[in-house]
């Protein structure tokens, strides 16, 4: 019987920047809490912007705002956070709910 070998399971190097950024999300995320805002972490500039969530999704195109709006509906259930991270060499915008323990 031949034996199966694991895949190696890529990283995701933006949640690994989310995941040691959680006590500054967390801090910046209370500061603003009764607005259930969204936050960016800006990867150039290495900051944490704090956004009311319609005025970000007005800053997207449609597409992106429909997402958003799911995940910020479901975030809003789940008490989680919606965070993204900019990384403005690679072109990228990426999201994600993280939980406010």
């Amino acid at each position: 019987m031949a034996r199966r070998t694991k895949q190696p399971v890529s990283r995701d190097p933006y949640w690994e920047v989310v995941q040691s950024l959680m006590q500054d999300i967390l801090y910046c995320y209370e500061q603003y809490r009764e607005k259930k805002p969204v936050l960016l972490f800006d990867m150039q500039e290495n900051r944490i912007y704090v956004y009311p969530y319609l005025e970000f999704k007005n800053d997207l195109s449609e597409r992106s705002q429909r997402s958003l709006q799911e995940q910020y509906e479901q975030a809003i259930i789940d008490d989680k956070i919606v965070v993204f991270v900019r990384d403005n060499d690679a072109k990228k915008l990426v999201s994600y709910s993280v939980c406010r323990e």
